[in-house]
């Protein structure tokens, strides 16, 4: 068939589709994102209540807002593989400190028998204290005749959790395997008499609880004493800081102003400010009304990414964090990038507005996913081998990678159908040009073909699922139809 025959036959008029529907979806689309804008960065009053923007609680790192550290010295150096027990003890530390949401705390071992330990955003110095804990000794101890079955050696680890044969809370005891077997022995050669369970803190001991033995007791421990869920996580924080290899003593503590100055974060900040707009007015020159969707949809990831950073506990924001946050944004606008550029690839070479729209999405689909990740794999080995800033930045890029492949796949491309809804025969509105071989085909071409086999496409899904729902009725009726036999051949 020549040029001037499909043309003949494939014309179609210039009309939008769905023009109303796609209004009602585009104002919803502006009065979520306005929205998004108020509480993402607005504080508000309403009546005796003050609304905080989500923004502000993002935790800052220590070289953003400062923090406290202290300083404990091992009170025991005389005993055998010191260094290594030294060593054991910095990471059981470092372990704590980043179950409590404090990812980026630093946790070192400063001369031979000093542990140095920096924590960011904490308000005074006595919060430091409440998350390392005072450390605590368990022992059971047999009432009758005084003898200690279980020591705080016995004990790799605490939690604290609800337990419904208790009625209350607990705390859990992960016992080593010769400390399980000191408890078994112990539970069965003493049945019908009591342990008392002792907690040490410093030079007070204190039994929390006298329960009988009922039975002979395989496994790990558990303490009940009326506890609530605060004091039970604070025993368990005590006895896991018990645990370490070394006992630690408290030295010094003190407050730590920001290491990069005040004004770090109000010139990152004015830095990402500047950048993000650069990007936005790019986009828009060079993709024009696809920059506009494209740029729509980075606001929605600015405030999704925003909340995220706020609610995700391990998350502390350092100027490593910030290099992750605008690195991410980088990759949102390429994953755009490499879409738009696919679809002037397919209008380059014959296709209509709408038909390279569906197929530059499509094509550009594994290439994204592709690069994203290897950058999430990237990610992953940074935050399981990385400490400190190296893990912040990890953290950081990883969300934003994350969500940049929502609203480049998802956002972007609900907000160009919609213009596409408008205008699919204008090719300057999206700055699509064709090649010299197709310079006289229409923009929009086959638009009618595309809208009657996405029509199609649509009523088949129908068809199937109403065709599904048809069997399973037969099917259901056929069972009842035997189970009805089934019956009478009893009878």
């Amino acid at each position: 068939m020549d040029k001037q025959n499909f043309l003949a036959e494939a014309e179609v008029a210039h009309k939008p589709v769905k023009k109303k529907s796609t209004i009602v979806k585009l104002v919803f689309i502006g009065l979520a994102l306005v929205l998004g804008m108020l509480i993402a960065f607005c504080p508000m009053r309403f009546g005796f209540w003050n609304y905080k923007p989500f923004m502000s609680n993002i935790k800052l790192g220590l070289d953003l807002e400062g923090g406290v550290y202290a300083v404990y010295q091992a009170t025991e150096t005389d005993t055998d593989n010191f260094a290594s027990k030294l060593e054991g003890t910095r990471a059981s530390l470092q372990a704590l400190l980043v179950s409590k949401g404090y990812a980026e705390a630093t946790v070192v071992i400063e001369g031979n028998d000093r542990i140095r330990v920096d924590v960011p955003s904490v308000e005074n110095t006595s919060d430091i204290l409440k998350i390392i804990g005072e450390p605590a000794k368990v022992s059971f101890v047999l009432t009758e005749t005084k003898e200690t079955v279980l020591t705080g050696d016995d004990v790799k680890g605490a939690s604290a959790m609800y337990s419904p044969n208790d009625g209350g809370y607990v705390v859990s005891l992960d016992l080593t395997s010769e400390g399980q077997d000191k408890f078994f022995n112990a539970t069965s050669n003493n049945i019908n008499k009591t342990m008392d369970i002792v907690v040490t803190i410093g030079e007070e001991s204190t039994t929390i609880s006298s329960p009988t033995i009922n039975l002979a007791i395989s496994g790990n421990a558990i303490i009940s004493g009326n506890f609530t869920a605060d004091s039970a996580q604070k025993l368990a924080d005590q006895i896991n800081s018990g645990t370490f290899d070394v006992a630690l003593e408290q030295r010094q503590i003190d407050t730590i102003s920001p290491t990069l100055g005040d004004n770090a974060l109000k010139y990152g900040l004015i830095a990402g400010i500047v950048g993000f707009i650069l990007v936005i007015a790019f986009m828009c020159a060079i993709y024009r009304m696809l920059g506009v969707g494209a740029s729509i949809s980075l606001l929605f990831y600015v405030i999704l990414y925003l909340f995220f950073l706020s609610v995700l506990p391990w998350v502390q924001l350092t100027l490593p964090g910030i290099a992750g946050i605008l690195l991410s944004i980088g990759m949102a606008v390429d994953a755009n990038i490499v879409i738009f550029e696919r679809i002037k690839d397919e209008y380059r070479n014959g296709k209509s507005i709408m038909a390279a729209y569906h197929a530059g999405f499509k094509k550009a689909l594994f290439s994204i996913l592709d690069s994203n990740v290897t950058t999430v794999i990237a990610c992953v080995l940074l935050l399981l081998l990385g400490t400190g800033s190296v893990s912040g930045f990890a953290l950081t890029l990883l969300v934003g990678v994350l969500i940049s492949l929502f609203t480049s796949l998802m956002v972007s491309r609900g907000i160009i159908k919609y213009f596409l809804n408008f205008n699919s025969y204008n090719a300057k509105l999206y700055n699509l040009r064709r090649s010299k071989q197709y310079a006289d085909l229409g923009a929009d071409v086959t638009d009618a073909q595309i809208q009657a086999d996405m029509d199609k496409e649509l009523e088949d899904k129908r068809k199937k699922k109403e065709e599904k729902k048809r069997l399973r009725e037969m099917e259901k009726n056929a069972k009842q139809a035997r189970a009805t036999t089934e019956g009478g051949d009893n009878a």
